[in-house]
């Protein structure tokens, strides 16, 4: 429940690489997220330094592309896919596995979502076939600083009464 409560978006990175060992074990941690019929529809696309700081023209948070060390991108895969709305809600529970992971890890992350505006541009940038669509991004690195603790509405006020 820590690891959970504690979990911020990180937007401020230092100048210090992953290795590729942590990004094997954050994609690992994706790669077990419960997926339909475990169909496990995601697919992985990690970019850094160049191919990296090309993204950054398609979102208005540039410079957070720019100041990760590393993005992650996660793909559906439609020729996987049996049910459209079951696979993103398990790309999503794909890309929180990562994120908590990451967290765990004393990393910084941020699910970047306005980058989505441009999926269309993105995928003929990277040159991604059509049968896979551009679903989420993540910008990874050490964090610059220790990230406020959040806040969340009470609880009860989230449930609804039958």
């Amino acid at each position: 429940m820590n690891v959970i409560k504690q979990r911020r978006s990180v937007r401020e990175f230092k100048k210090e690489s992953i290795s590729k060992d942590i990004i094997r074990c954050i994609l690992e941690a994706g790669r077990w997220a419960p997926s339909g019929l475990n169909n496990q529809p995601w697919r992985f696309m990690v970019l850094e330094k160049e191919k990296k700081d090309a993204l950054a023209q398609f979102t208005h948070y540039s410079r957070i592309v720019q100041g990760c060390d590393k993005l992650i991108l996660v793909f559906l895969d439609r020729e996987k896919s049996y049910n459209y709305e079951k696979d993103l809600m398990a790309l999503g529970a794909c890309i929180q596995n990562m994120l908590l992971y990451i967290h765990q890890q004393k990393l910084g992350a941020c699910w970047l979502g306005e980058i989505l505006n441009q999926k269309g541009r993105i995928q003929q940038r990277l040159r991604v076939p059509k049968r896979k669509e551009f679903f989420g991004c993540i910008a990874l690195g050490v964090p610059a600083r220790t990230v406020q603790s959040g806040r969340r509405r009470p609880l009860k006020t989230l449930i609804d009464k039958p």
